[in-house]
């Protein structure tokens, strides 16, 4: 192996996932706010119905934008659920980050 390989073991052959994962640190996998996501596509499936319906395009075409329309407003409320799990999650990943909210006084 040369010097450049992220593997350490130099003992004997070494099996192609060692070669490639070697000793890298592996990236802390993303957890973004899905809810923008879910309206986004909400809000498009809408705008779409809308946009067929006054164009008067075919029925099957509004069906499926309807469709999509109506499924997404369960898909946005499991995002909902979801998110609320965020601050969890991260506190058992990342126990050094420490969410302090603030306290407001009126």
């Amino acid at each position: 192996m040369s010097d450049l390989s992220p593997a350490t073991r130099t003992d004997g052959p070494l099996s192609a996932l060692s070669v490639v994962t070697g000793t890298k640190p592996r990236p802390a996998p993303l957890d973004p706010p899905m809810v923008p996501f879910a309206l986004a596509g909400v809000a498009a499936f809408a705008i779409a119905l809308l946009g067929t319906w006054l164009a008067g395009a075919p029925a099957h075409v509004v069906q499926v934008c309807l469709a999509g329309l109506l499924w997404g407003i369960p898909g946005t409320l499991t995002m909902v659920v979801h998110d609320r799990g965020r601050k969890r999650r991260r506190a058992l990943t990342h126990p050094e980050v420490r969410v302090v909210e603030e306290q407001r006084t009126a």
